[in-house]
């Protein structure tokens, strides 16, 4: 078996500068990348308003309109009437359907950590899990009438009022079609604050058979 050559000072020195530059420099693009996620995955105010800005326009840059919504809602994948985005706007804050205000974006998104539709997308589960906490749930549902009714009229119109406890009871409640046929045929034009959160208490407290309904309470 032939020797092998032993190789000189020189080129081991060499061989190990090398590996030494070629470590250091895996290092540094190592470095690079993980600040780079960092700077992803942290909130960034800036970042935040550049993201509202596209959604408004330049005679009245700092109001999320209904034509921004419908943008913003296609952006992150979801219907208009989704429930998610009623607890969007609860987390907002927001004071009317259909508008974000600069200030109620960046209060609800600074609150949420997100500024990207990547970010919000990832968000949504845990805005739609928040309706599984019944304290939650309540202030949601609160919240719901004065964000929904017409900020000149005291009461919520019925239409609106059957159209939002769809959304919000709809799929949970197995008395709520029965509840629908009759504000369908009820005298009813209007329903006050008292009887929306009234509604809330019948769905939590009778009975599916009704055995525990008094005839007598705030809806008839």
């Amino acid at each position: 078996m032939p020797r092998s050559k032993r190789r000189s000072t020189t080129d081991m020195s060499t061989n190990e500068d090398e590996r030494y530059a070629s470590k250091r420099l895996r290092n540094s693009n190592s470095s690079r990348r993980v600040s780079r996620v960092e700077e992803a995955q942290s909130f960034s105010q800036k970042r935040c308003l550049a993201w509202f800005r596209e959604y408004t326009t330049p005679d009245d840059p700092d109001t999320l309109g209904p034509e921004g919504m419908e943008k913003f809602c296609e952006d992150i994948g979801v219907e208009p009437e989704n429930v998610v985005m009623l607890v969007l706007a609860y987390k907002m804050q927001a004071r009317q359907m259909g508008f974000f205000t600069k200030e109620e974006w960046m209060k609800g998104l600074g609150e949420m950590q997100c500024d990207s539709i990547q970010k919000l997308q990832y968000r949504l589960d845990y805005l739609r899990c928040l309706l599984n906490d019944q304290n939650v749930f309540k202030a949601i549902y609160r919240y719901a009438y004065d964000f929904a009714r017409d900020k000149d009229q005291r009461s919520m119109d019925m239409e609106t009022a059957k159209a939002m406890l769809q959304l919000l009871l709809g799929k949970h409640w197995p008395l709520y079609s029965q509840f629908s046929q009759f504000l369908e045929q009820s005298k009813y034009k209007v329903i006050n604050k008292d009887q929306w959160c009234n509604i809330l208490e019948f769905s939590r407290t009778i009975y599916n058979d009704l055995s525990n309904y008094d005839v007598d309470g705030a809806f008839n």
